[in-house]
């Protein structure tokens, strides 16, 4: 079994290394936090939302910044702070000005999760820190599954966000294949050389049309255990503590679960990051008009770099073989699996009316549903 897991580079360090030593006593500490302050949803609220921003942006940091973090490591880390933190303050300014508080952009307030929580369990509360751990051993898990779900009311609302997620899915991963298939042989012969300085500017202006859109899927995940309607001093302190974290991640350079980005082929090219990046904005803009239902832009932006490390692969010009491409692509569809399951545990665990029998019948039923009626929209328009 050992030999299994390494031979599809499951992280199997799980032992106690020297170095993590104080990761785990961060953890242990964490989950006694959130022991003593779960009978108090005053304090609970802000806790949970610390461990949440802290948890998510270390995870998700992958999908809108990791192509731009591997590919400006030349620059200084504040002046992407700068960028980045400035695009996130606008973007959620806006969105608690339009929607009367909310900075979600309304994704919290689709039926499921439209009323904030009034009291937490202690699951609610430890499942950003469930996802810091699954972090650390560099699985690129949906936060919108770990965290979202512990607050769905109903299994409905889980099968249709899984619905949308695995749609999310398929679509990046075939336009990630068919598009590379199109230009990967362009891109060998012309993308040779030191990228000119255009190309940055395109890439600053996509990823931060990238970032902006990327918020209005995922900021819900982080404001799940705050008031649907801030005031200005709730606002003010949402905002400090994910700007100070942003800045945290870019000093650090993405942290270790930045390596899901930087394994795959010529991602840190600026030419072919900014390609990855525009087609990634795209569907998530789509995705954006198509429902106010959260969705999980990691399975999203999984599936978009193996529909391109396998079109490299056929095309003979990325890094990796084929049967490597598909091994990479296998192992990341696996850990993000491995979140699902950890997160549909944590839902039942939390809410009394989600039982096991509840989910296995009703999240299938909402689930299918929810792929075919995505498809056939898809097909008409």
């Amino acid at each position: 079994m050992k030999k299994l897991i390494k031979r599809f580079s499951f992280p199997f360090s799980f032992w106690i290394q020297k170095d993590e030593r104080s990761f785990l006593t961060f953890i242990i500490v964490a989950f006694l936090v959130a022991m003593f302050v779960t009978p108090y949803p005053q304090i609970a609220m802000w806790v949970g939302f610390l461990f949440a921003a802290y948890a998510a942006v270390a995870n998700d940091s992958i999908q809108t910044l990791g192509t731009f973090i591997a590919s400006n490591q030349d620059k200084k880390w504040w002046v992407l702070w700068i960028f980045i933190g400035g695009i996130f303050m606008l973007t959620v300014g806006y969105s608690w000005f339009q929607y009367s508080g909310d900075v979600s952009h309304g994704r919290l307030l689709s039926k499921g999760f439209d009323v904030a929580p009034s009291e937490f369990h202690f699951l609610q509360i430890a499942a950003p820190i469930f996802l810091l751990i699954l972090t650390r051993l560099r699985m690129p898990v949906s936060t919108t599954f770990i965290l979202l779900t512990s607050f769905a009311a109903a299994p409905a609302a889980i099968g249709k966000v899984l619905a949308k997620s695995m749609s999310g899915y398929i679509l990046a991963f075939f336009l990630g294949f068919f598009v590379f298939m199109a230009i990967a042989k362009l891109a060998k012969k012309y993308f040779v050389g030191e990228a000119k300085f255009s190309w940055t500017i395109i890439q600053w202006i996509t990823t931060g049309t990238l970032w902006s859109v990327w918020l209005m899927q995922d900021a819900a995940n982080i404001a799940v255990y705050l008031p649907r309607h801030m005031d200005f001093i709730e606002f003010a302190g949402f905002a400090c503590v994910i700007f100070t974290g942003l800045g945290m991640l870019l000093y650090y350079k993405g942290g270790r679960i930045q390596k899901i980005v930087t394994e795959k082929s010529v991602i840190t090219d600026v030419r072919f990051a900014t390609i990855v990046d525009f087609i990634y904005c795209v569907i998530l803009f789509y995705f954006k008009l198509y429902s106010q239902i959260p969705m999980s832009t990691t399975w999203v932006f999984i599936g978009l770099l193996g529909g391109r490390e396998v079109a490299m692969a056929i095309r003979r010009t990325g890094s990796h073989s084929l049967f490597v491409s598909i091994k990479l692509m296998l192992k990341d569809f696996s850990l993000a699996l491995i979140g699902l399951v950890i997160s549909i545990a944590i839902a039942i665990g939390v809410n009394d009316q989600l039982t096991l029998a509840s989910m296995l019948e009703t999240i299938p039923q909402e689930f299918a549903s929810g792929i075919t009626k995505f498809f056939l929209n898809l097909n008409l328009n």
